[in-house]
């Protein structure tokens, strides 16, 4: 997956990143924007000073963990927020993630297909088949996407499915979209955008993908085919959603808009 804005252009948001700097607000980032300070090296020359050895000392991790690739370090420390701000430099290592259940509560029932997009490909996991390798895949990708995951998608994964352990880093699209004025449900919000691609798949909701599961079960032939196509949807019609997201607000606050909206690419079958 390649960058429309290029490789310099992916870090330009994290780089202009303070609030993760000890000592440093919202307010003190702002202005120190105002003041041309926009990235970590016009920090250290025109601002630090005498400053204390402790910030001195995270700018130097920052740049660590930067040439590291470890996105982790810098969620430990960026405000919930405002660690969207990773995403143009980390969207190779983010994993778009979605599930289909059969009951909204993890005690009443189970998940069915668990859906990844990552790097340009799609993988289905599917219960009774190959659900239980989901955990091992996932480890591969310290970024998480998903929409309303932090309420629903992770803790219903982390009551069901043994050996669930979620990303450091989780992007949640419902709160970062809402911050936008975008309210409702995935498919109101990628209507109103004209966003993502749901070719084959149009109409189907979520109480049709709990009779799909049930057709399944009872042996109706491309039941499966349908769900599994419905949910890969969804799980990949969260990409163009949150570059979208992350380039509207990088501009809301003056940054380089470092990921470019773009459209749902076809294929929704490309396998991993």
């Amino acid at each position: 997956m390649t960058d429309s804005a290029g490789p310099g252009a992916k870090s330009a948001v994290l780089r202009a990143t303070f609030v993760h700097l000890p000592g440093i607000g919202p307010a003190t980032e702002v202005g120190l924007w105002r003041r041309g300070i926009r990235d970590w090296a016009e920090l250290r020359t025109t601002w630090l000073g005498g400053r204390s050895p402790g910030l001195l000392a995270a700018l130097d991790g920052s740049e660590t963990a930067l040439v590291e690739r470890d996105p982790a370090w810098f969620g430990r420390r960026l405000p919930p927020g405002e660690r969207w701000r990773l995403y143009p430099e980390f969207r190779e290592a983010t994993a778009f993630l979605d599930i289909e259940t059969t009951s909204l509560s993890p005690f009443e029932g189970i998940v069915t297909v668990v859906s990844v997009h990552a790097r340009g490909s799609t993988r289905s996991f599917v219960a009774g088949e190959d659900l239980e390798e989901l955990p091992a895949y996932l480890r591969r990708f310290p970024l998480l996407a998903t929409f309303n995951g932090s309420r629903f998608d992770v803790p219903f994964l982390e009551a069901t499915l043994p050996g669930f352990v979620p990303p450091p880093v989780h992007l949640d699209l419902r709160f970062l979209l809402y911050r936008l004025g975008l309210s409702g449900g995935l498919k109101r919000i990628e209507a109103t955008l004209g966003l993502g691609d749901r070719s084959g798949v149009e109409g189907i909701g979520g109480l049709e993908a709990v009779r799909l599961w049930q057709e399944h079960r009872r042996g109706t032939p491309g039941a499966l085919d349908r769900l599994v196509r419905y949910n890969r949807a969804d799980t990949r019609n969260l990409e163009p959603l949150l570059d979208h997201a992350v380039g509207a607000l990088a501009a809301r606050l003056g940054l380089p808009e470092a990921a470019a909206p773009r459209s749902s690419a076809p294929g929704l079958l490309q396998e991993a």
